[in-house]
């Protein structure tokens, strides 16, 4: 199975929710909740921790991590799906947005928000 398109992975998560019959329960808000709730549990991994110990963190944990950045992504295929959104589409409009609040002249290696650059 291909497992680098958009197209593939949304008809994995789309057939795996129809086996279910759980259509009816992933309504636009239940699915940015679940989003939320999963980037949240993403989170959890890394809080507290810096420096040696996130290190440490991230490569002891990195399946559950996968398994978080998985969920996340389930969330976001679905709900693209199901707001008519491409998502390629989508992330080269925002990246052309981005371009132009932060131009490389003013934004490279600093860590501000677009209107606090000099």
């Amino acid at each position: 199975m291909e497992k680098d398109s958009f197209a593939a992975l949304t008809k994995l998560v789309l057939d795996f929710r129809a086996a279910r019959d759980w259509k009816q329960f992933h309504t636009p808000k239940e699915l940015a909740i679940s989003l939320v709730v999963e980037a949240a549990e993403l989170l959890e991994i890394f809080q507290w921790k810096q420096g040696a110990e996130l290190d440490q963190t991230i490569q002891m944990r990195k399946t559950e991590i996968a398994d978080e950045l998985g969920d996340c992504l389930h969330s976001i295929l679905l709900l693209a799906h199901d707001l008519e959104i491409d998502l390629g589409e989508a992330l080269f409009e925002k990246m052309r947005k981005m371009e132009s609040k932060y131009p490389v002249a003013k934004a490279k290696g600093k860590p501000r928000k677009y209107n606090e650059l000099d």
